[in-house]
Parts: C-alpha cells; sequence; structure tokens
C-alpha cells in the first residue's frame, strides 16, 4: 500500500509542477524537492507524520536550491 501512495504523490507532483507554466525554476524545485522528500520521509520512517514533514521540509529546500542552481547556469 505505502508503495502505491508514494507513486501516487511522486505523480501528482509532477502533474502539478508541469502545469504552473509561470513558477519559476527555483519554485518548481520546491515543490518537487517537497512532495519527493516527504513520499521518502514516510518511507523511511514507516508513515511517521514526523518523517514524512520533515522529509517534505528537507526535499523543499534542497529542490528550492538546485531550481536557484539551475537559473544560475542557464542565465550564464
Amino acid at each position: 500500500m505505502s508503495r502505491f501512495l508514494i507513486a501516487a504523490g511522486i505523480l501528482a507532483g509532477a502533474i502539478g509542477a508541469a502545469g504552473c507554466e509561470s513558477m519559476s525554476s527555483e519554485q518548481k524545485g520546491a515543490v518537487g524537492g517537497a512532495v519527493v522528500g516527504g513520499a521518502v520521509g514516510s518511507a523511511v520512517t514507516g508513515g511517521s507524520t514526523i518523517g514524512t514533514i520533515g522529509g517534505a521540509v528537507g526535499g523543499g529546500v534542497l529542490g528550492h536550491e538546485a531550481g536557484r542552481e539551475y537559473d544560475e547556469r542557464k542565465n550564464r
């Protein structure tokens, strides 16, 4: 069941991020990172709420930074 929820979360995040053309790369990275981080945090901690939230926060921060780095390289 948890694999299905993880896959559904990743798919929903990808569809949501793809539909937001007006978002910057930083924002898209943060959203995608939060979705993936939440799914991974949930899976690693066995569905713990703290693990899910912690994973989402960590993934969001990492995704934001990856998006910022992408924008910097693209604009060189």
